[in-house]
């Protein structure tokens, strides 16, 4: 019985004495390394633009009294660019020689390691922007005194009997607290969103090349 092309192609990618062999492996091994090392090099750049906005925003913070926001975000910025600087390494270390299904394998399993440590990150990160935007505002200077206080002073002649916790009204601290909390349970969700916009493309190309390879490893 004569073989079929898919028979045919299949037996060409499995055996490495068939003629097609090499020249599908190196099909793949190129497809392979052309979308790796684009999102290595797409990875990369938004390390840099993280880094390059932090120390801006670092600097314009002090010209807008608004220092303590603009270090929160740097510190929080900082972090998460020398952890995934760290992951960043680990992918350096994938080796190029083997298969185009072993690397493509090793990419994805690199791929989910870095994925699930960004967004145990998230949970802890957007809460901590929001924070830094109202003890930011809170610590800016008003005339000789703080803008928080301030705001505080004149809420309070027209609502005299809100209760204050450590002066600041029991419903502004509900309210950050239930918003933070917010954050925190959404902070994977949004992560995993914002990660599309970049990286949409990429992550679709990747799967199409990973399905088709255990397609013809069937």
């Amino acid at each position: 019985m004569e073989k079929s092309i898919e028979n045919i192609w299949k037996e060409g990618f499995l055996k490495s004495d068939a003629l097609i062999a090499p020249k599908v492996n190196n099909l793949y091994n190129q497809k392979s390394i052309h979308i790796i090392d684009k999102f290595t090099r797409m990875f990369k750049i938004n390390l840099i633009a993280i880094v390059v906005f932090s120390f801006a925003f670092l600097l314009v913070s002090f010209f807008m009294g608004i220092p303590v926001m603009g270090f929160l975000f740097f510190l929080t910025l900082s972090v998460m660019v020398w952890v995934n600087k760290k992951l960043l390494d680990g992918l350096y270390k994938i080796d190029k020689g083997e298969s185009s299904y072993q690397y493509l394998k090793a990419f994805s399993q690199w791929l989910s390691k870095q994925l699930a440590i960004n967004k145990r990150m998230a949970t802890f990160m957007y809460p901590t922007f929001f924070l830094s935007f109202i003890l930011g505002y809170w610590f800016k200077d008003s005339d000789g005194m703080f803008l928080g206080e301030r705001l505080v002073n004149e809420t309070l002649e027209h609502f005299p009997d809100l209760y204050l916790v450590f002066g600041v009204p029991l419903v502004a601290m509900v309210a950050i607290i239930l918003i933070i909390g917010i954050l925190a349970f959404f902070g994977g969700r949004i992560y995993k969103w914002d990660l599309n916009i970049i990286y949409g493309r990429v992550f679709k190309k990747l799967e199409e090349l990973l399905a088709d390879l255990e397609s013809l490893r069937a």
